[in-house]
């Protein structure tokens, strides 16, 4: 039989540490909770039932597009499930499962009967818009598409700030001196008022903001990992690596940067929050 992996030592004693943190492991489980009830805002707020069962088949709305024939009605366009007409075809020859909140982010609630926006009532828990879209539904897909912006740039701006900290620390000398002054320079313009000078100029969207905001994002971890590079280059194991003939590459990556990647790794949590609350 094979043997069973076990992790690095160092990995277990920082995993085991992590487990000691009580208020740590609870912060993971909030976040982890939080972000896969919003990965599943599609299925606990829509306006399309998770399930159709019509004459002996089953349809799965909320991950396909289904004409209003497909259910005995007249028109080729895709069915919507909250008219009364297609609803009745549907509990005719079969039935459907609607999500706990039958709403979708853009869907009005026009059966509610008073003025919007509304308070929390039985069919819309946190009440209404102005426009009469369910407060909860837009609260999930917002934060949606917040928690995943804000992931991918944090990862993103993380890679590119180790990398220039890195090649920054280890080289030092001009390099170093160089790079220094361009983050001095870069860092010194008004980042929000050039992100809107920037977006105005293109067309808006979701991937030219990513974009522009990773211009200014990469620069919170440079500074970290430039001091343990300029630190541990130095040392003993990493001038032995040297003499012994390993790459400038595999020193970085193989023996300095596993031990730079605590200090990193501390400060991603704060930089994902302030993406969030930007």
């Amino acid at each position: 039989m094979p043997k069973k992996r076990r992790l690095n030592p160092i990995w277990q004693a920082r995993l085991n540490r992590f487990r000691r943190n009580c208020l740590g492991v609870v912060s993971l489980f909030i976040f982890v909770l939080i972000f896969v009830i919003c990965m599943a805002a599609n299925v606990i707020a829509n306006d399309k039932p998770l399930l159709v069962q019509y004459q002996g088949d089953y349809y799965f709305p909320v991950l396909k597009a289904y004409p209003e024939t497909a259910f005995g009605g007249v028109f080729e366009t895709e069915a919507n499930y909250k008219d009364p007409a297609v609803q009745t075809l549907i509990n005719e020859q079969g039935f459907y499962i609607m999500p706990p909140i039958p709403f979708a982010d853009q869907t009005p609630n026009v059966e509610l009967g008073i003025p919007y926006p509304a308070a929390p009532n039985s069919q819309n828990w946190l009440g209404t818009d102005d426009l009469g879209r369910d407060v909860l539904a837009r609260i999930l897909y917002g934060m949606r598409v917040s928690l995943l912006f804000g992931l991918a740039l944090t990862l993103a701006g993380a890679v590119i700030g180790i990398i220039v900290g890195a090649i920054q620390g280890y080289y030092g000398g001009w390099i170093d001196l160089a790079g220094q002054r361009f983050m001095e320079v870069w860092g010194g313009m008004p980042q929000l008022f050039m992100i809107i000078i920037l977006v105005s100029l293109f067309s808006p969207s979701i991937f030219m903001l990513f974009a522009m905001m990773l211009l200014f994002g990469w620069m919170g971890l440079v500074g970290l990992v430039r001091a343990e590079f300029l630190r541990a280059r130095n040392f003993d194991y990493v001038r032995a690596a040297r003499n012994l003939g390993v790459s400038d590459s595999q020193i970085m990556l193989r023996h300095i940067l596993p031990n730079a990647l605590a200090s990193s790794l501390s400060q991603l949590p704060f930089i994902l929050t302030a993406i969030l609350l930007l």
